[in-house]
């Protein structure tokens, strides 16, 4: 059965205009663009099992159609609607002949392949896991729900978006003026306001609008085709007539049924109280059942709201419990309510701790509980259990210090608090205790004896080090910061200009499957790291990998000709003048309203040594290396500067500039690790103090613990 043998003298018009080419193709750039990776995967004709998935009227059939033209492979077609086990075994013995005869591999087409059950998918997965057939599959549901794990494991997936209005425009217009498949022999005059309402109730389906074009032109003389030299006119009340407006596109068993839950919890998540009534109104007018709808607000209310709003829970819930009571229609107002209450209120997920103490409880071997936490009722006094526990409400506040965990698991934080909320007013407090809990563990160790600071007890070493420097921290709310303003989708193009060992690049991979992911590194033994990772991951769309130094960008990615970046990060890169000019020159490496991302550590605003009080006998010294450093002879920008610089350079390269978070990144380190005599800071001191001075200020700071702040501003430079 061949889906594409069609009469094309008799063949409606949405048929015939059906792209033969990625040339003709319109729409989907971010899957087949240049550069992207399913263009190169057909211009190669190295096509891999893949499964398109999208609405109706975005390009599936067609795509199969264009890499059939151009594949040097058997292409073979089915529609799951009318084909059955029978014309699948009857494709898989011709595939499996021509690979035997002549070795040449198979293509097999499947439109609408959710429409197959389980056991007719299954009859298909050996042959594609024995590569006797290449798989495309087509279809309108979502393959995690309607296509078997197995055969989603083995295919990429891409996901086409609906038409954008000017798409639908050049599909509309191309159809106009084709002289051989079109509209282009006959004298058409199409008003605007006609045109716009044609392409405004297609709603991003090209189909759909092909086939309105087709009424209005064909129904616009009443004999098609006129005679020669006739102007046809398709005015307004032409266009209504011929296209009616979409139901609401909403199955309360399929697909759309949780994309669109997805988005009314993801706009509640997003805290936007027009979108989140939109999608509600979508559930409520589709007929959505009120009960499934307030399920989902009351698991949202814990693990979207969580404890920034603890009332969050209760309110909710007694909006479903009236609602039970009123019952439609007037219980909408329940709805409504509950809906702008939980998209308005602060925001915290810090309940998913649960989840890393249950990975925990599963990968780790935990002790038995310690002695002072056992039930004391049974057996105290033949072995101790209860004995030396410390009852709480005996002392202030109703709390003492006590480690409430085992020994093993002291360094190990379920629960984060955020800064928003109610967990602002706790978070301070819980942050102070948890560090007291911990220090009474190593303290209570050291008095037993199991526990010291050699190299023989790394783990305990690494843990207070992570506990005064918060390092990890800093960089896990460096990352945030990046992700938390973009969004990178499936098909983006991203380049990482200072990717290290990949702390962005890994993140960027989960979010841009089908897109290109490139990163500079500055040694080869990073980018080694780099690359032995992807192997070890077995992931088909490996990155780019540039090694350089220095901040000519530019030079260093010259190799990625024709690539245009949706996406590009600067981190932590600009500190002088230079940098600053050096990225306005990656403007023309983006794609049109495509981004730079910087984080930019603002050196002048931190602390510095010359504040700290231990130090307060090299004051004058430390100011005057601190002023060396940061102004002579290469100066170090401060904000004002860099802010001006930036908005002029990238004014003149085609960018606008948004500062969008300025943040601290730090809070409290070990000062051991802050001057190293060998690095430019300790040599300038070593200028002003002398060896021993400089030697004495690194003494007062070994193992001292103080107040230690950085800060860090977060720009987006979008190109206009």
């Amino acid at each position: 059965m061949d889906l594409f043998s069609v009469d094309k003298n008799n063949s409606p018009l949405a048929d015939r205009m059906r792209p033969r080419t990625l040339d003709e193709y319109f729409g989907q750039t971010k899957i087949i663009g240049p550069g992207r990776l399913l263009r190169r995967m057909i211009q190669a004709d190295k096509i891999s099992s893949v499964i398109f998935y999208g609405p109706p009227g975005t390009g599936k059939t067609t795509l199969a159609k264009i890499i059939a033209n151009t594949t040097r492979s058997k292409f073979e077609s089915l529609n799951a609607v009318l084909a059955g086990k029978k014309e699948l075994r009857e494709a898989i013995d011709a595939a499996t002949e021509n690979k035997r005869l002549y070795d040449m591999k198979t293509i097999l087409f499947i439109d609408e392949v959710h429409r197959w059950n389980k056991a007719q998918q299954d009859a298909l997965l050996p042959w594609v896991e024995n590569g006797t057939i290449t798989l495309i599959g087509a279809t309108t549901e979502n393959p995690f729900f309607d296509v078997i794990p197995a055969l989603v494991s083995r295919s990429r997936l891409f996901c086409l978006e609906l038409l954008s209005n000017e798409e639908l425009r050049e599909v509309a217009l191309a159809a106009i003026k084709d002289k051989e498949r079109g509209y282009g022999n006959f004298s058409i005059n199409i008003e605007e306001n006609a045109l716009e309402h044609i392409i405004n109730v297609a709603s991003g389906d090209a189909r759909n609008l092909l086939n309105a074009l087709e009424l209005a032109v064909e129904t616009s003389v009443p004999n098609f085709p006129p005679e020669n030299g006739t102007k046809l006119t398709i005015d307004l009340q032409t266009a209504e007539e011929s296209i009616q407006q979409k139901a609401i596109l909403y199955d309360k068993e399929g697909d759309y049924h949780y994309d669109t839950i997805s988005a009314f919890i993801k706009s509640i998540r997003g805290s936007d109280p027009d979108a989140s009534l939109y999608w509600l109104a979508k559930m409520v007018e589709a007929g959505e059942n009120p009960k499934f709808i307030f399920r989902r607000l009351i698991i949202s209310a814990c693990e979207d709201v969580g404890m920034a709003d603890p009332n969050a829970i209760t309110i909710v819930q007694s909006l479903a419990d009236a609602f039970d009571r009123i019952g439609m229609p007037e219980g909408r107002f329940m709805l409504s309510q509950a809906t702008i209450y939980l998209a308005t209120t602060e925001k915290s997920n810090t309940t998913l701790g649960l989840f890393d103490a249950i990975a925990t409880v599963k990968n780790e071997k935990v002790p038995f509980v310690p002695s002072h936490l056992k039930d004391n009722s049974r057996d105290s006094g033949a072995f101790g259990d209860g004995q030396n526990y410390l009852y709480p409400h005996a002392y202030k506040d109703h709390w003492v210090v006590q480690q409430y965990l085992p020994a093993e698991l002291a360094d190990k934080i379920f629960y984060q608090p955020s800064d928003v909320g109610y967990e602002r007013k706790i978070l301070d407090k819980v942050k102070a205790r948890r560090e007291a809990q911990i220090e009474a563990s190593l303290n209570c160790e050291m008095e037993e004896g199991n526990f010291s600071f050699s190299q023989a007890d790394k783990g305990k070493d690494i843990w207070l080090d992570r506990l005064s420097s918060n390092f990890s921290e800093e960089l896990l709310k460096l990352k945030n910061d990046f992700f938390s303003e973009i969004k990178i989708k499936r098909h983006s193009n991203v380049l990482d200009l200072n990717a290290g060992s990949g702390l962005l690049l890994w993140e960027t991979m989960k979010h841009n499957p089908e897109g290109l992911s490139a990163a500079v590194t500055n040694s080869q033994e990073l980018g080694g790291v780099i690359r032995s990772y992807s192997s070890r991951q077995e992931l088909e769309n490996m990155p780019e990998i540039f090694v350089g130094t220095g901040n000519n960008f530019a030079q260093i990615i010259a190799p990625l000709t024709g690539i245009k970046f949706d996406y590009i990060f600067a981190r932590d890169l600009i500190r002088r003048e230079e940098d600053i000019r050096r990225l306005a020159e990656l403007v023309q490496f983006l794609e049109d309203g495509g981004e730079i991302v910087c984080s930019v550590l603002l050196y002048h605003e931190g602390t510095k040594f010359s504040q700290l009080e231990i130090l307060a006998d090299y004051k004058e010294q430390l100011l005057a290396v601190e002023e060396e450093i940061l102004s002579k002879p290469e100066k170090i920008l401060c904000r004002e500067e860099i802010m001006g610089l930036v908005g002029e350079s990238f004014a003149v390269a085609g960018s606008r500039v948004e500062a969008y978070k300025s943040t601290r990144v730090f809070d409290r380190r070990s000062c051991a690790q802050l001057i190293d005599l060998r690095s430019s800071f300790g040599a300038a001191l070593q200028d002003q103090c002398g060896q021993e001075g400089a030697q004495a200020v690194g003494k007062m700071l070994g193992g001292a613990r103080v107040p230690w702040q950085r800060y860090r501003l977060m720009l987006r430079l979008q190109k206009k």
